[in-house]
């Protein structure tokens, strides 16, 4: 039995942390969407879990839709080359449309997605993101709802993966470099 604990080098935010910061997030999400026509929408697969966790501490009626994207493959790093694999299945036309992202870094793919949105005439697109590894940044990303700042280390757990794995800790850790190199 593989015990996927055993390749995690270091724990950089705990399953409380993650709780915690989720709770005021979803809070101020609440106060600001309040009597607001509000979609969430999640990138899969990675921001699933957050969204789930988010949508339990929002207090106000909330849709969720999905999307898929990719710019990764299975690399590591980013190849710059967005791909779109799901798009939304309901309209977003004159809606307050919330992007539920479980971590932003160089902000190229997030870009061409708020791009994609834009062209849908919502009435407004912000983001959240449990994470923001923005010494990674290429492209500005104004986040407005943001969870943690994390380095540049190649971090998994809570949705995120490394070749399909460990996206169910329930944690955030930094991946061991000989699993990936």
């Amino acid at each position: 039995m593989i015990d996927l604990h055993n390749d995690i080098d270091e724990i950089l935010i705990t399953e409380d942390e993650i709780r915690e910061k989720i709770q005021i997030l979803g809070s101020a999400i609440s106060d600001d969407y309040e009597n607001k026509d509000l979609v969430m929408i999640s990138i899969l697969k990675g921001g699933l879990i957050f969204l789930a966790d988010l949508l339990r501490e929002v207090t106000v009626p909330a849709n969720i839709d999905f999307m898929a994207i990719t710019s990764y493959g299975t690399d590591t790093e980013s190849t710059g080359i967005v791909q779109l694999l799901k798009d939304l299945s309901s309209p977003i036309l004159g809606k307050e449309v919330l992007i539920v992202e479980d971590i932003i870094d160089t902000g190229l793919t997030l870009n061409y997605l708020i791009q994609t949105l834009k062209a849908r005439q919502p009435l407004n697109i912000k983001i959240c993101s449990l994470m923001d590894k923005s010494v990674r940044r290429i492209v500005d990303m104004p986040i407005a709802y943001k969870g943690f700042d994390v380095p540049d280390q190649f971090v998994v757990g809570y949705g995120l993966d490394y070749g399909q794995k460990y996206r169910n800790l329930p944690y955030i850790g930094v991946l061991k470099e000989e699993i990936y190199h």
